[in-house]
Order: structure tokens, then sequence, then C-alpha cells
């Protein structure tokens, strides 16, 4: 045991200190507040034999334990920081703020999470080529491509195609989404590359939304590294068509991958720099409820609340315009509500996430079965953690098919907190006759 400790490092010696003190905390706050220990089982929905090894040190906590007993025992914050959330592993890369300058170059600044700045030289013309030789290799001739960039509305046709797409990523899973999304980024880039200058940066700022959204399926496939590539490939097409705004949006997505990492500390980052310099209203506000994200898996109630009024004054003064895709959802018909239930259940208090996410769920379209399985799965979770297990059994036997049909690596994350929660009531009948299925579930290919 010595020599563990002594191989820790500074950081991880601070971090076991701290997991070695909760149990006694937790008995100390526990007495404080005239509390058996069957009492506190009860309220927290574990059995008194695994609450017992928590307060002895048998058992380590989980965060949600821990954050659940933080909120039940009045803690404010200081029991839930004894158990930091395990992240694995860093999200890296820059992010990338971006303006055009007169002639064929593109000067690049990139902001990092720390706020610092640095410029860098990017080459239009090395984009434009790039597009179109990706073209030219799907097999277009040159005569092709610039007979449809001379059209008067293929722009206007790649843009509704767009959000065909967007609405197919509801529906079907990556592996079905991503190639045809891929060759379409590279056509429009392609396009763009043989447009004339009038049209040419409203082409290049398509593709880049386009490469975005290949980016956001990337992850629902698993492959962050991938997703990573994508987003920087729509910042640097953005860049090349004078979109200053993508590169801020680019941070938002960033911070979700960390925050599926369970790092609070980097999405928090990463979702402020996104708010750094003249960034429009709604991506603050999308960047916002990130950071709100952040602040309840780190267990800061506070900050949460403040995170999330500052994105409803952004989002509800968010000017829309109807000629260029929607940055973030589309499906959500009050987005920080539906938030506020999601940090509810990271904050420690799934009775209320619960209350949050049944009235919000109702309001989703019933063809978006992404959002319904993302939201609904947190939903099922919060019921169980409230400890109603038949209800969130119920809501989770509903789910299981469409998590199923849209293939998500990210919704089987909380699939797996789910299944977790509902281990602890494995002797209830709707647990056990859920539990194949739910295996199933989690097992089955990602994509």
């Amino acid at each position: 045991m010595t020599g563990e400790c002594t191989a820790m490092t500074p950081r991880g010696r601070q971090e076991a200190a701290r997991l070695g003190s909760f149990g006694p905390e937790l008995r100390r706050l526990r007495i404080a507040a005239d509390l058996s220990l069957t009492r506190l089982a009860e309220l927290l929905h574990y059995s008194k034999g695994h609450v017992s090894k928590v307060e002895t040190g048998r058992k380590r906590p989980t965060r949600e334990l821990a954050q659940c007993c933080d909120t039940l025992l009045g803690a404010a914050g200081a029991l839930a920081a004894l158990v930091p959330a395990r992240s694995s592993g860093r999200v890296t890369g820059k992010a990338t703020t971006s303006r055009a300058t007169e002639g064929s170059e593109v000067w690049s600044m990139s902001v990092a999470p720390d706020g610092t700045s640095w410029f860098r030289l990017v080459d239009r013309r090395k984009v434009l080529v790039a597009g179109a030789a990706s073209v030219l290799g799907f097999g277009f001739s040159d005569r092709d491509v610039s007979a449809t960039a001379r059209q008067a509305a293929p722009l206007e046709i790649f843009r509704a195609q767009f959000d065909q797409f967007r609405q197919l990523g509801q529906t079907a899973s990556p592996a079905v989404v991503l190639p045809a999304l891929i060759a379409q980024t590279q056509t429009v880039q392609g396009v763009a590359a043989q447009s004339d200058a009038r049209t040419r940066g409203a082409a290049l700022t398509l593709a880049a939304r386009y490469a975005e959204y290949a980016g956001w399926m990337c992850q629902e496939a698993g492959d962050d590294e991938a997703a990573l590539w994508w987003t920087d490939r729509a910042v640097t097409l953005a860049a090349a068509g004078d979109d200053r705004d993508l590169a801020s949006y680019a941070l938002v997505r960033r911070a979700l991958i960390a925050l599926y990492r369970n790092d609070a500390a980097e999405t928090i980052e990463l979702s402020r720099a996104a708010q750094l310099g003249s960034v429009p209203p709604r991506i603050r506000g999308l960047a916002a409820q990130r950071a709100a994200q952040g602040h309840a898996l780190a267990g800061d109630r506070d900050a949460c609340l403040r995170s999330l009024g500052s994105a409803r004054e952004l989002l509800e003064a968010a000017q829309s315009d109807s000629s260029a895709p929607v940055l973030g959802s589309t499906n959500l018909a009050d987005p920080v509500a539906m938030i506020t239930g999601w940090c509810l259940h990271d904050l420690g208090r799934p009775a209320q996430a619960a209350e949050v996410l049944d009235r919000e769920i109702a309001r989703v379209p019933s063809h978006a079965l992404r959002s319904h399985a993302r939201y609904g799965v947190r939903r099922a979770l919060a019921h169980a953690a409230a400890g109603e297990v038949e209800h969130a059994c119920e809501i989770a036997e509903s789910l299981l098919g469409g998590v199923g049909v849209v293939g998500s690596a990210t919704i089987r994350t909380d699939l797996r907190r789910l299944a977790r929660t509902l281990s602890r009531f494995r002797t209830t009948r709707s647990v056990r006759e859920l539990s194949p299925r739910l295996a199933a579930a989690l097992h089955g290919p990602a994509t």
C-alpha cells in the first residue's frame, strides 16, 4: 500500500486523501442531521449495507451517490467535492475564431480554453482546391461541377438537403447517415471551388455546417477523434468562407465531448472560451447551457443556475436567420428547461429532475427519435434514482427500440448509468424482466 501511494502524483494523493475522508464526513453529517443509517439509506434509495460500507471506507462512493448525500444533508457541495468525477480523458485540440482578409488568405485567430489567443494563416486557395479535388474523386468532371455552380439555385437545394440530413439523423444510425453526409460535404466544397466570388463564401459556410454535423454523427458513433477532426475541418471551411462564428460553436461541441468524458473542469473551460469576443447570442446561449451541465457535474448548484439563467436570456434574445441552418437542437420546445432537468439529476435532485423531464419530453416531436431516446433515458435515470423503479423500467422499456435504431454511443453512456442504478433493485420483478433487453441494447453494435 505504501508503494502505491509513493507512486501517486501529488494530485493523485490529494484526491485519494479527499476520497478517504468522505466516509467519516458522511457519518458526521448524518449524525448531525439526526438520521439513522437505515433512514439515510431509505432516503437515498440504497441498501443499508451499501451505505454502511461507504461510511466505513470499504466501498468507494459513486459521484451520483456523493451528490445525493450532499443535497440531502445540506452540505452545499462540500461533501460531493470529496468525490471527484472520474474522467475518461481530456479533449485535445484548439478552438478557432476566424476572420477572412482580402485575397486568397485567411487570418485565423485561435482561442485556447484559458482565453489566450494566437494567429495562423490559412490559404483559401488550398481549401478550394481540396474541395474540387474531393468532388472530382467521386467521378464528377470539372465541367459537371462548374455547370452545377453556375446554376441559379444549387445552394438552396443543398441547404434544403442539409435539413433533410438532420431529420435523417434523428431516425437513423450514424452508419446510415455518415457516408452520404461526408460525400455531400465534399460535393458542396467542390461546388464552392467552382463558384463565382459572390456565392463562394455562402457555399463554403454551408460546407462547414455539413462538416460540423458530420462531427456530431462521429461522436454519436463513438469516435471522438473523428468528431474532433471533422469539427476542425468545419472551422477551416468556415474561415475560408469568412464565417467568424462557427469556431466558437466548435468549442461548444468540444465541451460536449468533455462532458461525456466526465471532465467537468474542461467542460466549463471550453464553454467559457466559446463566449469570448463578439459571439452571437445563440452561440453564447448554447455555451452557457453547456457550462451549466459542467457546473452540475462538478456539483456547483449556484453556478449551474446562474449559467441556466444566462442561457435563457441569450437564447430568447437570439435572432434567427432562416436562410442559415440553426446551430444546436431544433427539436426541443424549451431547451433550457430540458437541460435544467438534466442538471438537476447531476446535482443530486432526481425527483425534481424527473418532474421537469416528464413535462419536457411530452413536447418533443414524435419523429425526433434521437432526442426522445437521449432525454428519455435521462428521464428514466432520474425516476430510478428517485426510487420510482417500476416507472423507470416502463420508460426504459418504451425507449429501447429507439435506442437501437439511432445507434448512439452518447445515449449508451446514460443507459449504462441507468443499468447501474437499476442493479441496486435487481430483486424487483420489473428490473429482472428489463435486464436482458437492457443488456442487449448496451452490448449491441454502436452504429
